[in-house]
């Protein structure tokens, strides 16, 4: 009888050892590990790499064809060759692709042997038009008009006419003065205007011949 009542005391003290024997060995290794020092951040755990994905399975007589930019492997086994890049789209205004290219033709002027100009007398109010050949003189007033140059415009361009022209004043000496020399535009009249205080000159146009008069008109 007691042999029988010894046997659970022996199973149940060897239950209670191997327990605390456990709990010992989970004390040590909580323990060994080290704890970070207060008010740090532990590193975050490394990923592990993925595996590469596995080749996809070939079908005999089918050439696999490397994306778009992707080195080709040669078939013997040499060097990757690049790929070849798309053909890229000609640049507007080129000839390539059988494209012809469009210049704009440059401004073409029209010379003239006759330029026309109205003439203002601020006193009286009259308003003269006359015309004077290139290079010749034409009096006006105290003013002495000489045009260099007039030209126009084709009439398929926008119309720009311009004349280069010199004015001098006769003064009560006889002496004539220089007081206006530059480019005069029919459409602006006030742009590059002659200052003068009793007389005004603009250009009103340009004449390819001279001017038919009456005399002229009855003769003929």
């Amino acid at each position: 009888m007691r042999l029988i009542r010894t046997v659970p005391l022996l199973a149940a003290a060897l239950l209670l050892g191997a327990a605390s024997q456990a709990i010992a060995q989970s004390r040590g290794v909580i323990e060994q590990s080290p704890l970070p020092p207060p008010g740090t951040i532990p590193a975050p755990r490394q990923a592990v790499p993925a595996a590469p994905p596995a080749p996809r399975p070939t079908t005999p007589g089918v050439v696999q064809r490397a994306p778009l930019g992707a080195p080709q492997v040669s078939p013997g086994g040499g060097p990757p060759q690049p790929s070849a890049a798309p053909p890229m789209a000609p640049a507007p205004g080129s000839d390539a692709g059988g494209d012809v290219m469009v210049v704009q033709p440059p401004a073409q002027k029209i010379p003239n042997a006759f330029a026309v100009y109205a003439g203002l007398d601020k006193i009286t109010g009259r308003i003269t038009s006359f015309d004077v050949a290139m290079g010749e003189t034409a009096q006006f007033g105290a003013l002495q008009v000489t045009p260099r140059a007039c030209y126009t415009r084709p009439v398929t361009e926008t119309q720009n006419t311009t004349s280069f022209t010199e004015v001098n004043e006769v003064t009560l000496k006889g002496q004539a003065k220089r007081i206006f020399t530059g480019w005069m535009f029919a459409s602006s009249p006030g742009l590059h205007a002659v200052e003068h205080p009793i007389y005004d000159v603009w250009l009103i146009g340009c004449r390819a011949s001279a001017p038919v008069t009456a005399r002229s008109a009855g003769q003929q």
